[in-house]
């Protein structure tokens, strides 16, 4: 008999949450293709268009982010989140799922919380080293923690962790050993070393000043530059460079296809995220990694670090890019050695069948409650 399950995903907020929602929803679907799903996010968020353009259906709370400084922020919280634990109740009422998995974002507390009561089984992932406020409140409620780090244990529950890893987009492997065609594809020179230099959809400001002020350098090079601006900075970073010659510069807002901007790239530069930090694990990239400081509890930062101590990536902080990180990344390109070590080492932190391993937990514990 086919088991026929009812599972609700809550999250999101960043690509980080959402692409690991979605990829553990896919494996599931794989396996079982009567599993009804619904998800619950954030209004506003980019998960209120991303998950529907994926093919599932979406919730949204009026959750928003606890305010960093006293104010009327603070009471708009505090009402957003009473509507958002009714709402929640209402959702699981009447989705009546046989599982719940969070994903980390605003949406995950108020529904893991009130699934917990409704003694629901509950699972949540949690993709980055140190771990956010909200699954570290929930970990003493839930029945499963997935992680993707060691010692996670300072913040959970020891018998309730298990190691799986970050799930990424599986089509990232399809485009691994692709590099011809990606060189082709991106318009690079065959014979050239490829810097890669990523800061997300929307962009990172301190990368994209960093690449201005070396422009000079990186020409004089004789490697090739794939720089994804972001939206936020695309017509800026073109104002600035409409006049130079910039042969070996290939300038894009985004990248529509990272699985050949990763196979080509033989050094890649980039934010800490979580999800981005498994992506480059599973690819095998060297890597400079540069944490945004802006973000919760600084855990780009633990991120990173995680991975500079085991020499699996070089660490520059946002402070030092502007005079450290093109002169770091044209010396790494210059010494095969050097990035060979940091492709075999990021590599051996990969763990490739991290959306398989949480769909197996997420089947096995409908299955062991489900009546």
């Amino acid at each position: 008999m086919t088991l026929k399950l009812k599972i609700l995903i809550s999250g999101g907020g960043t690509g980080g949450h959402i692409f690991p929602a979605l990829s553990i929803a896919n494996e599931i679907r794989d396996r079982l293709p009567d599993t009804k799903f619904l998800f619950v996010g954030a209004e506003g968020r980019m998960e209120m268009e991303r998950v529907p353009a994926a093919g599932y259906p979406i919730i949204g709370l009026p959750i928003i982010g606890f305010p960093r400084k006293p104010g009327i922020n603070t009471f708009k919280f505090f009402v957003n989140l009473a509507r958002s634990m009714r709402s929640a109740r209402r959702v699981v009422k009447q989705f009546k799922p046989d599982v719940v998995v969070g994903v980390g974002g605003y949406a995950s507390g108020p529904v893991l919380r009130v699934a917990s009561s409704f003694k629901v089984p509950t699972l949540i992932q949690e993709q980055n080293s140190y771990a956010g406020i909200t699954n570290r409140m929930l970990a003493r409620k839930v029945n499963k923690i997935c992680v993707a780090y060691d010692r996670m244990e300072r913040y959970f529950p020891a018998d309730k962790i298990v190691y799986t890893g970050n799930p990424v987009r599986k089509e990232l492997l399809l485009g691994k050993e692709k590099i011809e065609e990606a060189k082709a594809f991106y318009q690079l020179d065959p014979d050239k070393k490829v810097l890669l230099v990523v800061g997300g959809s929307l962009g990172a400001r301190t990368l994209n000043n960093s690449m201005l002020k070396a422009l000079d350098q990186l020409q004089q090079a004789n490697i090739e530059v794939l720089w994804q601006t972001g939206k936020y900075y695309y017509q800026s970073v073109l104002d600035a460079t409409h006049q130079l010659p910039l042969q070996h510069v290939h300038i894009h807002e985004f990248l529509t296809r990272m699985d050949l901007a990763y196979a080509a790239a033989d050094l890649v530069i980039s934010r800490a995220g979580a999800g981005t930090i498994s992506e480059l694990s599973l690819m095998g990239k060297a890597t400079i990694l540069v944490p945004s400081p802006n973000v919760a509890e600084d855990h780009q930062t633990k991120n990173a670090r995680a991975l500079s101590d085991q020499d699996a990536a070089v660490l520059i902080a946002d402070h030092a890019c502007h005079e450290q990180l093109i002169p770091e990344a044209i010396r790494l390109l210059q010494l095969p050695n050097e990035l060979k070590k940091l492709e075999q080492n990021i590599q051996k932190l990969a763990r490739p069948n991290a959306a398989g391993d949480i769909a197996s937990l997420v089947i096995e514990l409908a299955g062991k409650y489900k009546k």
